[in-house]
């Protein structure tokens, strides 16, 4: 709407509240004269935006007032090497091995003494090429040498050394031992393996400044609380965020944070860094590589990954949102109705999985194996 040119552009107030043309304003800005109407509770429009609380989940947060944590990891119970080779060819009754593991990165430099490799005289071992298809061999080491770190094994087969092909690596396992009538006892004992690991905590800082002017800047909010309470509350809204900001970098420090290397520049400005959760799960942990998991073989091969350190029968995985979709897409597949078949014959959803209802893909976990 426009004002129109008869009588005037001169605008005349009326005495009573009567929309003429007379009387149309066309750029009127309620700044001008009146205050707006202000809505009271603020849109959370991002919803929760903290990231705190992964520590907590996975029991990963502890006391500490030093500066430097030191802890002891449980090694493992029995014995078993799994890069070992020898130059003997198939058939033979009796071959040399040579224990590779503990020779990383040489053996110069971290210096072999007895008991360097956890194998004796008299005990009994499975021998088991690390190659798909190949048959096992069982023997006793009649012999071992602890500064080049190689044992000798005469076998049990009549057959002798099976698939000693160039290049094969050997996987050795203690199962137990076997001695003469009247022959000494075990030569040698193992003590008690502990992985010795410390890391040293960080020191973080934030700042939230304020003039005694913007103190009367204050917010009122309408809260309700888990208990059911509700009312207002008033705060300094830049303080608040600067404090739930600072508790996430509290937390994603101890995730993402990683030691400084020697010879960093970090390291010449003299600061330490630390080991954060990924980096420690990336240096010695179990990692899977190659994008997401998406097929039960994919499962499968973690499942059977768990098996081998001790895992306990359920695990958790924190996914982001590309996971979940990759996890409902696998297990939908194996709805027996889906794409109209039942070949699958696996069906999952609400109402007791019938298929004429509603069907949930939203899962949350699954139990395989």
């Amino acid at each position: 709407m426009a004002v129109l040119s008869t009588p005037t552009y001169q605008l005349q107030p009326s005495a009573q509240q009567v929309p003429l043309s007379t009387n149309y304003i066309t750029d009127f800005n309620f700044l001008n004269q009146y205050l707006p109407d202000t809505y009271e509770k603020e849109f959370e429009r991002y919803g929760n935006r903290t990231i705190a609380s992964f520590l907590r989940m996975v029991g990963a947060e502890m006391p500490s007032n030093s500066d430097m944590i030191k802890w002891a990891e449980q090694g493992r119970l029995h014995i078993k090497y799994i890069n070992c080779t020898t130059t003997v060819l198939s058939s033979a009754d009796t071959a040399t091995f040579t224990i590779n593991d503990v020779l990383v990165p040489n053996r110069a430099s971290i210096g072999l003494t007895a008991g360097s490799i956890a194998l004796r005289v008299g005990q009994t071992v499975v021998i088991t090429p690390n190659v798909a298809g190949p048959t096992q061999n069982k023997g006793i080491i009649t012999a071992v040498n602890t500064s080049a770190a190689t044992i000798d094994v005469a076998f049990y087969e009549a057959a002798g050394m099976t698939n000693a092909s160039a290049g094969n690596t050997f996987t050795i396992f203690i199962y137990g031992s076997e001695f003469k009538k009247g022959t000494n006892g075990m030569q040698g004992s193992l003590e008690a393996e502990d992985d010795i690991y410390d890391n040293s905590p960080i020191i973080i800082k934030d700042k939230y400044a304020v003039s005694g002017s913007d103190m009367a800047q204050i917010g009122w909010i309408e809260v309700t609380t888990e208990n059911g309470a509700s009312g207002y509350l008033w705060y300094l809204k830049s303080e608040h965020e600067t404090r739930l900001r600072f508790e996430d970098y509290l937390e994603t420090a101890m995730i993402e944070a990683v030691p400084a290397v020697s010879g960093s520049g970090a390291v010449a400005a003299g600061y330490k860094g630390s080991e954060g959760v990924f980096y420690v799960v990336n240096d010695r942990g179990n990692v899977w590589g190659g994008g997401n998991p998406t097929t039960l073989a994919d499962f499968d091969s973690i499942v059977s990954r768990l098996d081998k350190q001790g895992s306990i029968e359920e695990n958790v995985i924190f996914v982001n949102r590309d996971f979940s979709f990759d996890i409902d897409d696998m297990l939908a597949t194996l709805n027996g109705y889906n794409g109209g078949t039942a070949a699958n014959g696996a069906s999952f959803g609400l109402f007791d999985n019938d298929v004429n209802m509603a069907l949930n893909l939203g899962f949350s976990g699954f139990r395989r194996g």
